[in-house]
């Protein structure tokens, strides 16, 4: 059932954010989508968005923001801490009064928990350089709905996977490694996931809300690799302590491994009564698999009002 359609404006159409524009467009909305490159506008126009050319370093005409009734920015802050859409649309968004906008940051800006559970209810402490910037849009976006009533809505997600963009990738690939910490946990969450989440905000806007985007079951990516193994029928790699493993990683690697958090997605429910599609990365694997061989192919649809989305 298609509760309600509408012209979503989206900064920053990539992996995550087009997941969710296929699927409006499919419902019957209008949505018009940025990216950086000549390529990858042409790719959006491909897939039926009306699609910009976008980097930040300029406005968009003030045509973009005709007829738009929700905004989505999916769009990283820029090297200096600021974010590209404030900079240079915040009085064409207060001008507008869209019902929605959303802001995608990260699960990142809580930092370090040593392992402990976390909460929108708590202060955020970023360790990580983008995290802090993450951290400063945040606020920089709440206090436009502070000061001039914007519906700002933050969604702080996890670790995103989904097809083309899982440990199916990496072993097939031949990169994949189980390194092992134990009690080091992460969070994640299913690129559809992330959709049926921004679609139930859409459908009931509360301004100033932050919900954390993660499924039910933090886990050990270790945990993670070998279940994936086992769908695919091979091997999985052979375990590497931590200890050995940070030796040869990346220092961006080493960055998501710096903290511990497990992540509370209970807010999810209470606010939205929303079900995730996939609450556990068992069942978001599982989808996956399906869908790589043709079973279900394509995005999730976001039933709002169904199972998903229960008044």
């Amino acid at each position: 059932m298609i509760l309600f359609r509408g012209h979503l404006l989206c900064f920053g159409v990539g992996y995550t954010a087009k997941r969710l524009c296929q699927n409006l467009l499919e419902e019957g909305w209008a949505v018009t989508g940025t990216a950086r490159s000549p390529e990858k506008v042409a790719g959006l126009e491909a897939m039926g968005l009306t699609a910009l050319p976008y980097s930040g370093a300029a406005p968009l005409p003030k045509s973009a923001f005709e007829g738009v009734t929700h905004v989505l920015v999916s769009a990283p802050p820029l090297e200096t801490g600021e974010d590209p859409v404030l900079r240079h649309h915040a009085q064409d968004l207060v001008d507008l009064n869209p019902e929605w906008v959303g802001y995608y940051s990260t699960t990142g800006v809580y930092g370090d928990t040593g392992g402990g559970w976390i909460d929108e209810g708590k202060p955020v402490h970023p360790t990580q350089e983008r995290s802090k910037r993450r951290a400063k849009v945040e606020e920089d976006w709440l206090a436009l709905w502070r000061e001039a009533d914007l519906p700002v809505h933050i969604l702080r997600l996890a670790g995103i996977y989904g097809p083309g963009r899982s440990a199916f990738d990496q072993l097939r690939a031949g990169t994949a490694r189980r390194v092992v910490k134990p009690g080091h946990l992460f969070s994640r969450i299913h690129v559809d996931d992330v959709g049926l989440v921004t679609r139930a905000s859409m459908a009931d806007p509360d301004p100033g809300a932050i919900y954390n985007v993660c499924d039910d079951e933090p886990a050990e990516p270790a945990e993670v690799t070998a279940r994936a193994a086992e769908l695919l029928g091979m091997e999985p790699p052979p375990e590497v302590p931590f200890e050995e493993a940070v030796e040869s990683m990346s220092p961006m690697a080493r960055t998501f491994w710096a903290d511990n958090r497990k992540v509370n997605n209970e807010r999810l429910w209470d606010d939205l009564r929303l079900r995730l599609l996939y609450p556990t990365y068992q069942q978001g694997l599982e989808a996956i698999f399906r869908e790589e061989r043709g079973a279900g192919a394509g995005p999730a649809p976001y039933k709002l009002g169904g199972d998903c989305h229960e008044d």
